[in-house]
C-alpha cells in the first residue's frame, strides 16, 4: 500500500496546473450512456475514480478510447444493463448510471451503495423521482431494479438537498415524455457542467444554475464535444497548501467564478490573491489568522473544503470555530492532525480549533479524501517528518498530487 513521506518547512513556489473536476467528470461519463453516438471529452483527470468508472461502463459495452486527458466514448453496443455490487462498493457514485439506463433502455439493476467514511448518503431520492416519473422499482438481494417503458414527465420535489440525485433525475428527465420539473435541485458547479454537455447533446434545459430546473423530454439525444470544468475542490487544495506554508504559486486553468466563499476566508486568514479568466495567485507572507465557517450546500462553504482549512487553522494565530452540517462523520481527520501536535476539540457537530506556533511531523493514516488532503497540508507546514498511510484515499480525487507538489518545491515523495 502507497505511502507519502513528506519533510515540512518548505516554502511553495512556481505554477500548478489545475486538473479537470472529478465530481463532474463522473457524472458526465454516465451521460455517455443517453446516446448511441460519440461523446468526446477533453480535460478529464487522471484519477482512480474515473478508471473505477470507466471499467464499469465498458462492461456495460460503452466503448471508450483514451488519449493523455481526452475520451471518446460510445454507447452504441450496449448490451449489460447493471451496475454490480464489486464496482458499487468501491465507489458510490456508480449509482448515476441508474436514470440513463431507465431512460433509455427501460431496465436497470444497480447494486445498493455500502456505507461511506464520512456517513450516509441515501440514495433513497432518486428512487423517489424515478418512481413519481413513472418507473416500477423493486429492491431484492442488495439491488435496485428499476423498469419502466417510458419515463414520464412530471414535478419531483426532493425532501433534502442531493448532487447525485440531482444529477440521476437530470439524465432521466431528457429522455422523458413531457415536462419534468426538479425542484430543490443542487446548484453545485459539477451539475451545470452536466447540464451544459446534455444540452449540448440536444436535451432541452432551462434554469440551469438554479434550484429549479425544468426539462422538456426529446427522443433522442446524440453526441457532443465537451471539455471538463477545472477541479474547484483541487484549487481551493493548492490555495490552503501554499497560504499554510507561506508561499507564493500560480495555478492554471483554475475558475475563480465558482471559488467565492473559499476565496472570501483565504483573503480573512491573510492570503494575497489575484486572478484573471483562467488562473489565479496566492501569496502568503505571515502566519495565518484563524477563521471560522460552516458548511453548507453550493455556493455556501463547501464540505469537501472542510478539512483542508481546518489545517489551515491548526497553525493560524488564534481560536476558530469549524461546524459540518452535511456529513456526520467528516471530522475523523481531527485525531490524526492532533497528533501532529493540533489543538482541535469536538462538540457534536463543531470543532473548536486553538492554532499552534508549530505542528510536529508523525506518522498518520487517512481515512477519507478530503482528509488525506488536509494531513498533506498538514505535513508541509509541519517541522520534520510526517509519514501518511492510506493515500489511495487521495489518488481516488488528486490527480498526481505529490507530483505537483514537489514541482513547487515541496519535499514530498511517494513510497511504494
Amino acid at each position: 500500500m502507497d505511502k507519502l513521506l513528506i519533510q515540512g518547512g518548505n516554502r511553495l513556489g512556481g505554477e500548478i496546473t489545475i486538473s479537470g473536476a472529478k465530481n463532474a467528470a463522473l457524472p458526465i461519463l454516465c451521460a455517455a450512456l443517453l446516446t448511441a453516438d460519440s461523446v468526446q471529452l477533453a480535460n478529464v483527470p487522471h484519477l482512480h475514480d474515473v478508471a473505477t468508472m470507466l471499467k464499469l461502463l465498458r462492461q456495460m459495452g460503452l466503448r471508450a478510447e483514451q488519449e493523455n486527458d481526452r475520451l471518446t466514448l460510445r454507447g452504441d453496443s450496449i448490451d449489460k444493463l447493471e451496475a454490480p455490487y464489486e464496482m458499487v462498493k468501491t465507489m458510490r457514485a456508480s449509482i448515476l448510471v441508474l436514470g440513463p439506463l431507465v431512460a433509455r433502455f427501460g431496465e436497470a439493476r444497480v447494486s445498493l451503495p455500502g456505507g461511506c467514511a464520512i456517513g450516509s448518503r441515501p440514495v433513497d431520492q432518486h428512487i423517489k423521482g424515478l418512481q413519481a416519473m413513472g418507473a416500477e422499482i423493486t429492491i431484492e438481494a442488495g439491488y435496485i431494479h428499476a423498469k419502466a417503458k417510458k419515463l414520464r414527465g412530471t414535478r419531483v420535489v426532493t425532501d433534502m438537498i442531493t448532487v447525485t440525485g440531482t444529477e440521476n433525475l437530470l439524465m432521466a428527465a431528457t429522455l422523458a415524455e413531457g415536462e419534468t420539473v426538479l425542484e430543490n435541485a443542487a446548484r453545485e458547479p459539477e451539475v451545470t457542467d452536466l447540464a451544459n454537455l446534455l444540452v449540448a447533446m440536444g436535451a432541452r434545459i432551462d434554469g440551469i444554475g438554479s434550484d429549479r430546473l425544468v426539462i422538456q423530454g426529446v427522443d433522442q439525444l446524440h453526441g457532443a464535444s465537451h471539455a471538463v470544468i477545472a477541479d474547484r475542490i483541487e484549487t481551493a487544495t493548492f490555495l490552503c497548501a501554499v497560504a499554510a506554508t507561506g508561499g507564493d504559486v500560480v495555478l492554471r486553468n483554475a475558475r475563480t467564478d465558482i471559488l467565492d466563499v473559499a476565496l472570501d476566508k483565504l483573503r480573512e486568514a491573510g492570503a494575497i490573491l489575484t486572478s484573471g479568466t483562467d488562473w489565479i495567485r496566492v501569496q502568503m507572507a505571515a502566519r495565518p489568522k484563524a477563521v471560522s465557517f460552516r458548511t453548507t450546500e453550493y455556493p455556501g462553504f463547501p464540505t469537501d473544503m472542510q478539512a483542508q482549512f481546518m489545517a489551515l487553522n491548526c497553525i493560524a494565530d488564534g481560536g476558530s470555530r469549524v461546524t459540518e452540517t452535511i456529513f456526520e462523520n467528516r471530522f475523523m481527520h481531527v485525531q490524526e492532525m492532533n497528533r501532529l501536535g493540533a489543538a482541535i476539540v469536538i462538540d457534536g457537530h463543531t470543532a473548536m480549533v486553538q492554532g499552534v506556533d508549530r505542528l510536529v511531523g508523525a506518522p498518520v493514516m487517512a481515512t477519507d479524501l478530503r482528509a488525506s488532503a488536509s494531513l498533506v497540508i498538514a505535513a508541509l507546514a509541519a517541522h520534520g517528518e510526517t509519514l501518511i498511510d492510506r493515500i489511495y484515499h487521495l489518488d481516488r480525487g488528486y490527480d498526481r498530487m505529490e507530483v505537483k507538489l514537489s514541482a513547487v518545491g515541496a519535499n514530498i515523495q511517494r513510497i511504494k
